[in-house]
């Protein structure tokens, strides 16, 4: 389970690094980025492989330990925490679930017959709703750090 731990959070990190190199952000920042999306992505999946938590509120808790890592970084860095938090949450993003949501719909209108409509539209809703909630806390759980630290969030970078 280590060697997964340290897998999940090396290849987070390189998802990081590639998202923050999007918005051109300054070079000091990447190994930011990197640290924190490896310590969230990797708590989630701690928190969901030990203790046999449910997804969701695996992603509710590490996007608050990103938001809150994103805030304290962002005030010894100068750089505004938005720089390293939306990078940092990228890899959490479930792009399993909506892919199955679309393929579940897409075969609801392509089958025929009652059960199988049915089946198909059981993982159409079970997987919407779950893409849906995960991008729910992810935003909520990024955004409470924010406003909880505002004296250290909104002020980082006017020293």
């Amino acid at each position: 389970m280590i060697l997964q731990l340290l897998q999940d959070a090396m290849f987070s990190a390189i998802a990081a690094i590639g998202f923050a190199s999007i918005s051109n952000p300054p070079a000091r920042a990447f190994v930011y980025c990197a640290l924190i999306a490896a310590i969230g992505h990797s708590f989630r999946f701690l928190e969901m492989q030990a203790l046999g938590m449910h997804i969701v509120l695996a992603t509710l808790l590490a996007s608050l330990l990103i938001g809150i890592l994103a805030v304290l970084f962002s005030a010894r860095s100068r750089v505004p925490a938005e720089t390293y938090l939306f990078p940092s949450l990228l890899p959490m993003i479930p792009g399993i679930y909506a892919y199955k949501a679309f393929a579940g719909l897409v075969m609801c209108v392509y089958r025929s017959g009652e059960d199988t409509f049915d089946h198909y539209f059981y993982l159409f809703s079970s997987n919407g709703l779950t893409c849906f909630f995960i991008l729910l806390v992810m935003a909520v759980g990024a955004t409470v750090p924010l406003f909880m630290m505002k004296r250290i969030s909104f002020t980082a970078t006017r020293r």
